[in-house]
């Protein structure tokens, strides 16, 4: 197992309540056992709770695994099926599981520059969490997830919070520009200002950053930045072995490599799906624990396995006070519509249909009703892109 990860452990978990008995070795660069990342950027990052809470394990849980942190798999000979740790040492394995996940984009030229942070680590919330306690002025790059709950954190600590996005409105992307510009205000009503259609060239400073210079040639004084500009499956250890690349791992529906007795599960891996006709990586919590036990599966049975159907992407995002659920491929809507509340009010339902099919749902503040559409969602046949 590469990867200590959400992923990495659920996949142990599966493996042994399938029946798998012998030895299971995880591989993890990061020195800590798995934890919980979605807190990262909002409870913990705001003092809210503490280290213990984000473990995954419970009390005295004994999978047996033995574990192998601090050192990170540099290359894989996927024939022989030989892992190359960076401490120099090897691994031979009969099956193996790559979820080594994804790494934080970081911006270019702000190498060894103080107070510039990407948020993806338990030890990237640390130092944060640090700078955060000195700031005043913070300027967030990025309206994905990641940047939109880091500038909702930091605005309920009581910080200036600029946002800057390139696209039309933060999470444009994930939910289309409609709903974006709707959940828009949710921030400028907090007092974070929002930057949007907007380009970085550069953060300023000496030794640290004071400051984030814009295209148009305006500049945003900060005493912290905060890149959420996206991460990118780390995959880089696996050049020239055997299993085939794209936008990560290429796997088959049941988490199948190119190379057989290799899966690969979580953020690094791009499963294809029937449904959209195409491999689709999936870099939510959910998307880990769903796809755990089918990879644990193929990975048993040699690939004879025949997964179900997968499920409709699910993520949610805790922001102020206001939780976003969404489920589906907003990109496979020709319409979208607003069927319960409104979003001036930041408490509705709005549901994305192709033709007359829902293919997507979003809820904002609305969990009962979600709760409905989303079993409607994960029952009905799948759709096609």
């Amino acid at each position: 197992m590469v990867g200590a990860s959400l992923a990495g452990l659920l996949t142990a978990r599966a493996l042994r309540g399938q029946g798998f008995q012998e030895r299971i070795v995880v591989v993890g660069a990061e020195r800590h056992r798995p934890y919980d990342r979605p807190p990262l950027s909002k409870d913990f990052l705001k003092g809210a709770i503490g280290e213990a809470d984000l473990a995954l394990e419970a009390e005295g849980e004994e999978p047996g695994i033995e574990w192998r942190l601090g050192v990170a798999a540099t290359a894989l000979d996927a024939p022989a099926r030989k892992i190359t740790l960076g401490d120099g040492t090897t691994l031979t394995a009969d099956g193996i599981v790559i979820a080594t996940g994804a790494a934080a984009r970081r911006l270019p030229g702000t190498g060894g520059l103080a107070g510039v942070h990407t948020l993806r680590t338990l030890d990237d919330a640390r130092a944060l969490r640090a700078d955060l306690e000195r700031a005043g002025r913070i300027v967030v790059i990025g309206g994905g997830f990641i940047g939109a709950e880091v500038a909702a954190t930091a605005r309920e600590l009581g910080r200036d919070v600029t946002l800057v996005e390139s696209g039309p409105a933060p999470l444009a992307g994930v939910l289309g520009p409609a709903m974006a510009h709707a959940l828009a205000g949710l921030h400028e009503r907090r007092g974070v200002r929002l930057i949007t259609g907007a380009h970085v060239t550069e953060v300023t400073g000496t030794g640290r950053a004071d400051g984030v210079r814009l295209a148009d040639g305006s500049h945003l004084p900060a005493d912290v930045v905060v890149a959420g500009i996206g991460a990118t499956p780390c995959t880089g250890w696996l050049a020239g072995s055997g299993v085939e690349l794209g936008d990560g791992v290429l796997c088959d529906e049941g988490g199948g490599t190119s190379v057989p007795g290799i899966v690969a599960v979580g953020d690094c891996a791009a499963w294809y799906e029937p449904a959209l006709g195409r491999h689709h990586r999936i870099e939510h919590w959910t998307g880990a624990r769903q796809r755990a036990a089918v990879a644990a599966a193929t990975l048993l049975s040699g690939g004879t396995a025949r997964p179900e159907p997968a499920r409709p992407p699910y993520f949610w995002s805790d922001q102020y006070d206001v939780k976003i659920q969404f489920i589906g491929h907003a990109g496979d809507a020709d319409t979208v519509t607003v069927e319960e509340g409104d979003p001036a009010t930041h408490s509705f339902l709005a549901v994305y249909r192709r033709g007359e099919r829902p293919v997507a749902v979003l809820g904002v503040n609305q969990v009962r009703l979600f709760t409905r559409w989303r079993r409607h969602l994960e029952t009905t046949p799948a759709h096609t892109g």
